[in-house]
């Protein structure tokens, strides 16, 4: 089979642990766009924590696209447009924010470049760190939240958010969950995840679902990684999803990404 596109998600696949990436991947990068592959990046990140890492690979050059806010948004990198967006409703964040708090946890959502939210906590640091956006704390959450907004994010300790994580698939069913890190759990429109989008991108470029590759580690990856042509996880997966793909590489430390680009693009 011969690979047309490779779908790379970032944090704790692509990217190290330090949020760089590693000279090797870059390589492997640059010479499957040189071959005429497609590298795609697909991220639970917003927009703007995407674009720089896009054009360090030179994404912009080889005409290629970035998949963000979980399959909310596909960016041309060409001129940074977006070519497909899907939102939450007003009234859905609005809820899901009273849910939130109904079961204590952090809740943040993005607009107009921001990050909003109504507390300070160590899980919204990290994504603060991981996105480099500013933070803007409101009082009253719902009177600065009057539009659509393309994902929000509820926040808290690990094991006690996987039982959140359950109880809102529950309550709210008709919209897209899932966890990026045990202490994220992001809720996206319905029928909006990576592979749903995706799939309207390879479909946009003409390329079969059998000449995709997609790679990551978590469970927001999951859609994608059964999706493609070949499914691969890195080595530092979460646990429970280790037999969900076809293949596993070397840890986002070790140059994972370089492995299968190196084996079957090349």
């Amino acid at each position: 089979m011969e690979y047309k596109m490779i779908v790379l998600d970032m944090d704790d696949t692509l990217l190290k642990d330090d949020h760089t990436i590693s000279n090797r991947n870059k390589k492997a990068i640059k010479a499957a766009q040189e071959a005429g592959k497609y590298v795609v990046l697909a991220s639970g990140r917003p927009t703007p924590a995407m674009v720089n890492y896009a054009k360090e690979l030179e994404l912009d050059k080889y005409n290629s696209y970035i998949i963000s806010f979980n399959g909310g948004q596909i960016i041309n990198m060409v001129n940074e447009a977006c070519i497909f967006e899907q939102t939450l409703e007003v009234k859905d964040i609005h809820q899901l924010f009273d849910f939130s708090q109904e079961h204590k946890t952090a809740f943040i959502t993005y607009h107009n470049g921001n990050i909003i939210g109504t507390q300070e906590s160590e899980y919204i640091d990290v994504e603060k760190k991981i996105t480099g956006m500013p933070y803007t704390i409101v009082k009253d959450l719902k009177a600065n939240i009057t539009k659509n907004c393309v994902k929000c994010l509820l926040l808290e300790e690990p094991s006690y958010l996987k039982s959140v994580e359950a109880k809102l698939k529950s309550y709210r069913a008709d919209l897209s969950v899932s966890l990026s890190k045990p202490f994220f759990l992001e809720v996206m429109p319905q029928g909006i995840d990576k592979a749903a989008t995706l799939k309207r991108l390879i479909d946009q470029l003409g390329i079969k679902q059998e000449e995709t590759i997609a790679v990551g580690n978590a469970e927001n990856d999951l859609t994608m990684v059964e999706f493609a042509g070949l499914g691969v996880w890195v080595d530092n997966v979460t646990p429970e999803l280790k037999d969900k793909a076809n293949l596993i590489v070397s840890s986002n430390n070790n140059d994972g990404v370089a492995e299968v680009i190196e084996k079957y693009m090349l």
